[in-house]
């Protein structure tokens, strides 16, 4: 963990395990929390508005982005008002089209004349990330989040489009790119050196940053260890 301290780039935990969460509360290393209505049905949470207020009564001094889900203009500005006012450290998370591909861009510039802030989600292209700039109040905080692992996925390297972003950025000093749908640990590290600010990294492989900087040569031992042992306690024969 020791070289994390040494990057500039902000990691953010990503998802909705409340007693996770809040182990993470005192880490500095971890710079923020995100979550989202996907993670929190995978969680098992049954009640997103008890959950929210907990997560924002316990933890004030990080910034929190929750997320609305809807595709209707009006009950989206209801459920982003009423998010903002869980606390000054929330940022209301709403997607760059919503669920039928009609654009978001009306409704995140209403929002953000109400000085409400913000992390646009699900961005894709650079376009969208112009778009979205040009529409949000540039005296509050905001967080463009674009969705580097789904835009690897389809066989595209993100690392142009968030290099071009954070260019793009930086006349907007109170405006954070954020590497969203993080895949594996050395993304922080790809991230990092393009100058991104900011990093979601998911709860399943937090543990694994404490592998950074281990020895290659002990990985392949523990590696082969990890087979044998398997082998073993599945009861496997060859001969």
């Amino acid at each position: 963990m020791k070289k994390l301290n040494k990057l500039k780039i902000k990691i953010f935990a990503d998802g909705a395990n409340l007693n996770q969460i809040l182990k993470l509360k005192n880490n500095t290393n971890i710079k923020g929390i995100t979550t989202n209505p996907s993670l929190m049905r995978k969680a098992g949470i049954k009640n997103y508005v008890n959950f929210a207020r907990e997560l924002t009564r316990k933890i004030k001094h990080k910034p929190i982005s929750l997320e609305v889900f809807s595709d209707n203009k009006k009950e989206i500005i209801k459920q982003a008002i009423f998010l903002s006012n869980l606390g000054n450290n929330v940022y209301v998370k709403i997607p760059i089209v919503n669920s039928k591909g009609k654009s978001m861009i009306s409704t995140i510039k209403l929002l953000s004349k109400k000085n409400i802030r913000l992390n646009i989600t699900a961005i894709m292209t650079i376009e969208q990330v112009k778009q979205v700039v040009k529409n949000l109040n540039i005296n509050i905080e905001n967080y463009i989040s674009i969705f580097s692992g789904r835009i690897a996925d389809t066989g595209r390297d993100p690392i142009p489009t968030i290099k071009t972003s954070v260019k793009i950025l930086k006349k907007y000093k109170k405006f954070e790119i954020i590497w969203a749908s993080t895949r594996e640990v050395y993304n922080i590290f790809q991230a990092n050196n393009v100058k991104c600010h900011i990093i979601t990294v998911g709860y399943d492989f937090l543990n694994k940053l404490n592998m950074i900087g281990t020895n290659l040569n002990y990985l392949s031992k523990i590696t082969s260890r990890q087979f044998v042992n398997d082998a073993k306690k599945s009861g496997f024969k060859i001969i």
